[in-house]
């Protein structure tokens, strides 16, 4: 059995806000992250961020992400991008529950929508969400 990996090195130097967001996963690339950043999406220390801003553990950066305000801790730089399973080690999740529950109740809200136009619910269709949320 192969030993288990060990947790990836921690830069001392603070890392660029966009590329910060890139390494612990929050975006899919950097150019995302920095985009996000222009747009206002993302604070720290609930000020506006650049995405050259130099993020240093202790600090709280707020995402706004779709219908969902991530708010996260840095606790410390990566040298490059993490696995999923290392992210904790170097920022900390402490968006409140009633974020994610938005995100929940518009996806029920979404299986809900008819078409305009499609008319009444047949007694088929009445009984498929009768199932769907028994």
């Amino acid at each position: 059995m192969a030993a288990p990996a060990a947790v990836p090195p921690a830069s001392p130097a603070p890392a660029r806000l966009d590329k910060w967001l890139w390494m612990v996963r929050i975006f899919r690339t950097r150019s995302l992250a920095g985009d996000a950043c222009r747009a206002g999406s993302v604070t720290v220390n609930d000020q506006p961020a650049k995405p050259a801003r130099e993020v240093r553990p202790g600090e709280r950066v707020t995402v706004r992400d779709g219908l969902v305000t991530r708010t996260l801790v840095v606790v410390a730089s990566p040298r490059g991008r993490v696995a999923a399973r290392w992210v904790p080690e170097f920022c900390t999740e402490t968006t409140p529950e009633s974020e994610w529950a938005k995100v929940r109740e518009a996806s029920v809200q979404q299986l809900l929508a008819r078409e305009k136009g499609s008319g009444r619910p047949t007694k088929r269709d009445r009984r498929l969400l009768d199932q769907l949320f028994e």
